[in-house]
């Protein structure tokens, strides 16, 4: 049996309404067409769904069971059409992000301010990850954007990556260190202290596990975190040194709770970048925050 979708859709609303009339009037149509659709449904599923009187239409038990499900239907449908629209607005909807530590302070934190701002009708969803699984998150589908810290891996397609804005990683130790701030360490100096960093899981422990290995030490942590920012409190309570971005040792550094130590090579310039699936499109939200973050970068 294929019954066509309008059918129900009329079914639905002179339920709704227990009228022709109104039903009629709410699908913009004439009374004797929306008449002869359920004269032509009753027909098609061998039951009556409707008794008529000059008061209007009641459901019959047949009519009741079918309604029940057709309620259901429509109901899904609306909402679906509505979560569409909504995609295609700034007044409302929903962005997922997944988003690093690092981008989270470095960029993304002021531009989500300007946009709450500019759009308090669009939700934000922001779940804190590490780089890998920010854009494991995105590869699934659970997420629109990624901003992450490089290195962001191996992408492939549909994945791109668009680097925003550059930071530097300072070493830094708790004023213990002091009688190194004259000195310019080597990795394999660094080796041989104690050292913070995060887990075997982010691309930061990667990143420098390879930079280390480039100049002839080995990366073995005495203390490993979860988070970026669990990293500073161990540093200031003397629990060793630690590579951290230049942001979240500012206020450290100038409060003398923390000193910087030098290196004879300085790691490699490291940037946040925006990773975006190719083949999913964004929403309007979506978008607009793209170019925000663009913008925002190029200041």
């Amino acid at each position: 049996m294929s019954v066509p979708y309008d059918y129900y859709r009329i079914f639905y609303y002179v339920a709704k309404y227990s009228s022709f009339t109104q039903a009629a009037a709410a699908l913009h149509g004439s009374q004797p067409n929306i008449t002869r659709t359920i004269n032509l449904l009753e027909q098609e599923l061998g039951c009556r769904l409707f008794e008529r009187s000059h008061r209007g239409v009641t459901l019959t038990p047949e009519g009741e069971r079918l309604y029940a499900h057709v309620q259901v239907m429509q109901e899904q449908l609306q909402a679906a059409e509505y979560e569409l629209a909504s995609r295609r607005s700034l007044h409302s909807g929903q962005i997922a992000i997944g988003a690093s530590e690092t981008a989270l302070h470095g960029l993304l934190l002021p531009v989500l301010r300007d946009f709450k701002r500019r759009y308090p009708g669009v939700r934000l969803q922001i779940t804190n990850h590490s780089t890998p699984q920010a854009i494991a998150a995105l590869r699934s589908g659970l997420v629109e954007l990624a901003v992450v810290g490089t290195p962001c891996g191996e992408l492939t397609a549909p994945l791109t990556e668009q680097r925003l804005r550059p930071f530097h990683d300072l070493l830094v130790a708790g004023p213990e260190y002091g009688y190194l701030a004259g000195r310019r360490l080597t990795y394999e100096d660094i080796a041989g202290l104690p050292l913070i960093s995060l887990g075997h899981d982010s691309s930061t422990y990667a990143f420098y596990a390879q930079l280390f290995a480039e100049h002839g030490a080995m990366l073995e942590p005495d203390v490993q975190t979860a988070t970026t920012d669990q990293i500073l409190p161990l540093v200031c309570y003397g629990l060793g040194v630690a590579f951290v971005p230049e942001d979240f040792a500012r206020e450290a550094l100038a409060k003398k709770d923390v000193v910087q130590l030098e290196l004879q090579t300085p790691p490699p310039v490291r940037y946040i970048s925006l990773v975006k699936d190719k083949s999913r499109p964004l929403s309007v939200a979506a978008m607009e925050l793209e170019r925000m973050l663009r913008a925002a970068s190029a200041q």
